[in-house]
């Protein structure tokens, strides 16, 4: 009564009867049955007294059923120790179920501890393995600390059900979140375990016992605050993307701010109090102290050295490493890391307390985060329009943000559904003796077996069956939408065979609504119509046929509204007219197939979904829809029915009206009669044993066989078949291409969507903004106006290194948003073929570069100018070319990220699965670009790596261009010390030396000798294998990387996602 497309006016009553929600409510108030409701409940109240015995009763049954420790007024049942119990069994055996993702993270780990130690095997303990062991530690603590990032999906992955659980009170979110803590700590344990031990002994730190064990606890320590730490920025915020946006930039702080990048010495202090929050700096200085603290170091370089110093006296020379006291042959391994980093040996214990308080904080803090934060609410089912859109509903009288639609909430049925101006279809679709076989384990199994039909304009035709009788499949097949298999049989049209535009000449309306969420409707079908109606037809008239189509599914009212994602913007309706909107609006020349149209929705929904396909009919439209189950109502809408079983045909004929057609084909052939007021659908299910607990003992496919009604089916399929259209083929091949439109005008409208969709996106836009804005800046500022004085110049490639942090995060950007469209696209619109594959990679690289190269430039004036890097080029009056030359190699890197991340994705099924790949690539080109380890240090095996990685000539473009014919000076306290004989200067002492290695004496006339091993940047360059004169031909290696990435982008996509035509065979 209350849905206007289902009632019916009685005659006599058309001013009567209520049309309005406001009508109906006024009704229903001045009524006597609403007098008699507060009659009942005023007596009930009376004999049922809120707080009275009966509310005593239950409350004392309720508190039998709680736990003894659980509060009275407590909504949970289980006391909180119970519910940990619980929780705790419950993610024991999820892990059990699948570890597959823990023991890859597990083998992954080990595999990068084996590449990482195998740079670092075997360190001398010496002075000239300082900085490796320096970095060593580095690299295990980042390690370590980030082996728990993806906690924070772990996260979200579970956090709608847990929040749905704790709304049922089963169980507090705090009791879950400590039992998954408790859960995961065996594989933090195995973890640190193989992890540590394989660097540790591989890289010969230090071998004592103590030490051995303190390294382990604190690095253990490390990861369970870090992981704390993740978990708490997971619960604290309400969507992934909140929590992966800030995180960039709160990750780059915690490597920045550890005191081995930039030292204590060097921090700016307006920032360096951050260090003071920051874990990872304290486990730092922990490992560092336990390694070097209390142990010397003998000497690998004394200054100077060479012919003519071999019987120079202790006073002088002096050791060439930091802290290094004039005439000792060792170095203290405490004075190294006071004067290097700024640590002091007194913290070691210290350190140790402060990350176990940060990790309880952490802790406590996630807790009460996940009773108290609730994860990002649906919006709603809300209509949103395009500013455009919204003055001509100005205008209007209706209300916009309600959603309504009066097109079809104010149309009344009057049981006479007629067409529109869609075009009719004239072709006749069937098919005979239609089988398909697949292999499954090994072994070939038939779903379809000798399937007979056909679909004429103007009728609806249902399929049904039970679930798995293989309805979806025929639909399939039909539509020739199968990947694999065999398919075997006839499949006409007018009695010809099918060709390549088949597909696109035939609509499919899914049984899932998918469509991109950042399109209105008018422009979703505007593209179907655009790219898959033929090219006779202009552009003035398919757009003119989207608004016949909007006319005719009643869409007018919400046709300029965004789609949006399912719970917000269209309703479940309005969807799926968009969805049969999509298809019409292609113009299909022979049938509609619909899967399940009806699936999911409420009968009012479903029945004004079969009043729309009642007016395609009348409109000339021939559909063949699968139908599970539908009311006696919706099945007498369907004039003719495929009913299979097993994929066996049981029935193909007329339902007739009152359904008399086929139970008379049933009764004739041995089931038991309708019974009065029974839905012929499911009886139909029932006497051929495909309803649940329905036996029969009939063979329904052989009765089948052996009726008259086969053999009327097979005479008209042989009418069909000899009635091949008499008219002459086309000579116009675009009527037989595969796609109506050509790869220039696909290339166009997808491209054009796509940049619609991250126009559209404004939170995408704003956090690759906020990535390239922030981290760039964030690290500029850190590298404020750097010195070119050895521990500056050192800072400078530190900043340019940190740098490429960027890299990950702008890849795990793309890759999730391409796996999107790519989805709707081999889902709903490659099987409808309303464009290639070519074009839609294409145009998602395209776009992705067009806002890359828009973000290098964000990053470069964020980066470039706070870091003073312009400075080194004011030597050589050449600020304006090497900042062009700078932006350029920016821009490079940003366009090879994207194509890097295009490149990952596109043969993997998952955004997940591309980035572990591109995690384990990432730790690859990292260690292998020549900053942590120069190929001078690499073992032999290695240097192909070095010469094959991306970073390495990213890194010499960066650092070449920006640092490179400029001078450089030490500071004081990294001038390296000695005395000159008495009698001699420092000059006349040091003069072959000088001559032989290079660097300059501070005050060459005096005893006191003070010697800086590098006068100017290119010495500096070269001691990192980088050339200022490489800059354009690493230029052109990154345009030859992003070509490479693009190249195989398509190759993989086409080896794994594109569908084989030697996969179906066609007898």
């Amino acid at each position: 009564m209350t849905s206007p497309s289902e009632r019916i006016i009685r005659p006599g009553w058309e001013n009567k009867t209520p049309r309005s929600p406001e009508d109906f409510a006024r009704a229903w108030k001045e009524s006597s049955d609403r007098a008699l409701l507060l009659e009942d409940i005023e007596d009930y109240i009376e004999r049922h007294p809120f707080h009275g015995k009966h509310y005593d009763r239950f409350m004392e049954s309720r508190r039998m059923d709680q736990s003894s420790a659980q509060r009275a007024n407590s909504p949970f049942t289980l006391s909180y120790l119970q519910q940990m119990n619980l929780t705790l069994w419950r993610s024991g055996v999820m892990l059990k179920t699948d570890p597959s993702l823990t023991i890859t993270m597990l083998v992954t780990n080990f595999l990068q501890a084996i590449i990482v130690s195998s740079i670092f095997y075997n360190l001398p303990e010496a002075t000239s393995a300082f900085q490796s062991r320096a970095v060593l530690l580095f690299f295990l603590i980042l390690m370590n600390a980030f082996s728990s990032i993806l906690e924070i999906i772990n996260l979200y992955a579970k956090r709608k059900i847990v929040e749905k659980h704790a709304r049922y009170a089963l169980y507090h979110p705090s009791a879950e979140a400590l039992s998954s803590m408790i859960v995961d700590l065996p594989y933090k344990i195995t973890n640190a375990i193989i992890t540590n031990i394989t660097m540790y002994f591989m890289g010969n730190l230090r071998r004592e016992p103590g030490a051995f064990f303190y390294f382990l606890l604190v690095i253990f320590t490390t990861t369970m605050t870090m992981s704390m730490l993740f978990r708490l920025i997971g619960s604290v915020t309400k969507s992934i993307a909140q929590a992966m946006a800030p995180s960039a930039i709160i990750l780059l702080g915690l490597i920045l701010y550890t005191g081995f990048t930039i030292p204590v010495q060097y921090m700016r202090s307006w920032i360096s109090w951050s260090r003071w929050v920051n874990p990872i700096y304290y486990g730092l200085e922990a490992i560092v102290i336990n390694e070097f603290a209390g142990m010397d170091f003998p000497c690998s370089v004394f200054i100077p050295s060479g012919p003519g110093y071999e019987d120079a006296s202790p006073s002088g020379r002096a050791c060439s490493a930091q802290g290094a006291v004039p005439g000792q042959d060792s170095v203290s391994g405490t004075a190294y890391i006071k004067s290097a980093y700024g640590y002091d040996p007194s913290h070691r214990w210290r350190n140790f307390g402060v990350m176990l308080a940060f990790m309880a904080l952490y802790a406590s803090l996630h807790l009460v985060a996940t009773e108290y934060v609730a994860s990002e609410r649906s919006k709603g089912e809300v209509l949103v329009y395009l500013r455009k859109a919204m003055k001509h509903f100005k205008k209007s009288p209706g209300d916009i943000e309600s959603g309504s639609v009066t097109s079809t909430n104010q149309q009344t049925y009057n049981g006479n559904v007629s067409g529109g101006k869609v075009e009719k279809n004239i072709s006749v679709f069937h098919w005979k003796n239609v089988s398909y076989d697949i292999e499954i384990k090994g072994k070939p199994r038939r779903i379809l077996d000798h399937v007979d039909g056909w679909v004429k304009p103007g009728t609806l035709t249902a399929l049904m069956g039970s679930s798995g009788a293989g309805k979806t499949t025929l639909l399939d097949v039909l539509a020739s939408r199968v990947t694999m298999g065999v398919v075997t049989g006839e499949m006409l049209v007018n009695g010809s065979l099918r060709d390549e535009s088949f597909q696109r000449k035939t609509g499919y309306v899914q049984q899932q609504d998918l469509h991109l969420h950042t399109s209105t409707v008018r422009e979703a079908l505007t593209f179907s119509a655009l790219l898959r109606q033929p090219s006779k037809y202009s552009r003035q008239e398919k757009l003119d046929y989207v608004d016949t189509v909007i006319d005719l599914l009643s869409m007018e009212d919400y046709a300029d509204a965004i789609i949006g994602v399912p719970g917000e913007g269209l309703n479940v309706e309005q969807r799926k007219r968009l969805t049969i909107g999509v298809e019409l609006a292609a113009r299909p020349q022979l049938l509609l197939f619909f899967d399940e149209p009806t699936s999911g929705l409420d009968s009012q929904t479903s029945w004004s979904i079969c009043n729309l396909m009642e007016k395609l009919t009348k409109s000339g439209q021939a559909i063949l829809c699968t139908i599970h189950q539908p009311s006696a109502m919706l099945f007498q809408r369907f004039d003719r029915l495929l009913l299979l079983s097993k994929g066996k045909t049981i029935y193909f004929g007329d339902i007739g009206k009152d359904s008399h057609i086929l139970v008379d084909y049933f009764t004739r052939n041995g089931a038991h009669g309708l019974p009065a007021g029974s839905n012929p659908a499911e009886y139909m299910l029932e006497v051929i044993g495909a309803a649940p607990g329905a036996i029969t003992e009939i063979d329904w496919p052989d009765i089948w066989q052996n009726s008259a009604e086969y053999q009327l089916v097979q005479q008209e399929l042989g009418k069909l078949a000899s009635s091949a259209s008499s008219e002459q083929p086309s000579t116009d091949t675009h009527v037989y291409e595969e796609f109506a439109a050509s790869s220039l005008e696909q290339h166009r409208q997808v491209t054009k969507r796509v940049f619609e969709q991250y126009w559209r996106s404004p939170g995408y836009i704003y956090a690759k903004a906020l990535l390239a804005v922030g981290v760039s800046l964030f690290i500029g500022l850190s590298f404020l106006n750097g010195d070119n004085t050895q521990r500056g110049l050192m800072n400078q490639m530190f900043g340019v290194f940190i740098f490429l942090s960027i890299f990950p995060q702008l890849v795990n950007q793309i890759m999730p948003v391409f796996a999107l469209q790519r989805v709707m696209y081999e889902a709903r619109e490659r099987p409808s073929k309303t464009y290639s594959w070519k074009a839609f990679l294409t145009a998602n690289i395209v776009v992705e570069l067009a806002w890359n190269s828009l973000m290098s430039v964000f990053a470069f004036v964020c980066w470039y100018f706070p870091i003073g890097l312009y400075k080194n080029a004011e030597w050589t009056d050449s600020v304006d070319s090497r900042g062009i030359t700078i932006y350029l190699h920016i821009w490079i890197f940003f366009a090879f990220a994207s194509t890097f991340s295009h490149m990952m994705i596109a043969g993997l099924p998952s955004a997940d699965i591309a980035g572990g790949a591109m995690n384990l690539l990432l730790i690859m080109m990292f260690t292998f670009c020549g900053v942590l380890a120069g190929p001078n240090a690499l073992p032999g095996f290695w240097i192909f790596m070095y010469r094959i990685n991306p970073f390495t000539y990213i890194i010499e473009s960066f650092l070449g261009t920006s640092l490179g014919n400029a001078p450089m000076y030490c500071a004081s306290n990294e001038l390296v010390r000695f005395s000159a004989p008495n009698g001699s200067t420092c000059a006349e002492y040091a003069a072959d030396f000088i001559a032989q290695a290079g660097g300059y004496l501070v005050d060459p006339e005096s005893s006191d000798c003070g010697y800086c091993a590098m006068s100017e940047t290119n010495t500096f360059l070269a001691s990192v294998s980088v050339s200022f004169n490489n800059r354009w031909r690493d230029f052109g290696f990154m345009w030859a990387f992003c070509i490479f990435n693009v190249g195989m982008a398509f190759v993989f996509y086409w080896l794994a996602r594109v569908p084989k035509n030697k996969k179906i065979k066609k007898e």
